[in-house]
């Protein structure tokens, strides 16, 4: 009896975590360069005397599906997206240098480029600096030019050049707020072969309808443990009624 309620009570639990994992990644379904993040159970063996027989289960974050999204035209001269492998080198909250996909960048009040969310973009040599009434572009290789409004193109000037890193899926890990970082937390190294779409973004990879029905199988195994935990309750009722009515 101790076994099976403890045992439905972890798988209950877990499945919880898991639902959570599938909400959030259906939640970033809109979010630009967005990586789903992938989850799987785990049985782990109860230590201790006396309980070698019992299993509890725990939801391990896996990593991150890698798989890229699909590229959408927006027209607009601030996006860009990565055309397979590689990331973006952005600065973050902490000052560290992370990475992401998402490629929609705006420039600052003080004429620094951004991404959409404040963080500043970085060339290989820091923040990148945008000169007032100027018109700016990206190429294909992450070099920003930018050109004087009003002007011709004979008057471009490279103002920067992003830094486009691609290191092994393996030595990346997803931080709490989104951004990819590497596991020994070293900067990564540029990379001359990661190519960028401009005047496009990358869209979320999450499919919506494998995460609806991964979230209808979740909610079906915990109706399943909850059911376990309530046999076992009328099972311990059962054998009650038969002590008391031996007794």
């Amino acid at each position: 009896m101790d076994k099976l309620i403890y045992t439905a009570m972890t798988g209950a639990k877990q499945t919880l975590y898991q639902q959570g994992v599938v909400a959030h990644n259906l939640a970033n379904l809109s979010t630009n360069g967005y990586r789903e993040e992938a989850a799987s159970f785990r049985a782990v063996p109860v230590q201790g005397d006396g309980l070698p027989t019992r299993v509890s289960v725990v939801d391990t974050i896996t990593g991150a599906n890698m798989t890229p999204g699909t590229i959408q035209r927006t027209g607009r001269d601030l996006d860009v997206a990565v055309q397979g492998p590689g990331w973006l080198g952005v600065e973050a909250r902490d000052g560290a240098e992370a990475y992401t996909r998402n490629g929609s960048f705006v420039i600052s009040s003080e004429g620094i480029l951004q991404t959409g969310t404040g963080l500043n973009v970085m060339s290989e040599g820091g923040p990148i600096s945008i000169p007032a009434n100027h018109s700016v572009t990206i190429a294909r290789d992450g070099t920003v030019s930018a050109v004087p409004q009003g002007q011709g193109q004979s008057n471009v000037m490279v103002v920067g050049r992003l830094k486009l890193v691609n290191p092994p899926d393996a030595d990346l890990a997803r931080g709490q707020d989104g951004l990819f970082r590497t596991r020994d937390g070293a900067p990564a190294e540029a990379s001359q072969d990661v190519a960028l779409v401009s005047g496009a973004l990358e869209t979320s990879n999450v499919n919506a309808v494998e995460a609806m029905v991964s979230m209808i199988t979740l909610a079906r195994q915990f109706e399943m443990q909850m059911k376990l935990l309530q046999n076992a309750e009328a099972n311990a009722k059962s054998a009650d009624q038969l002590l008391s009515a031996s007794g």
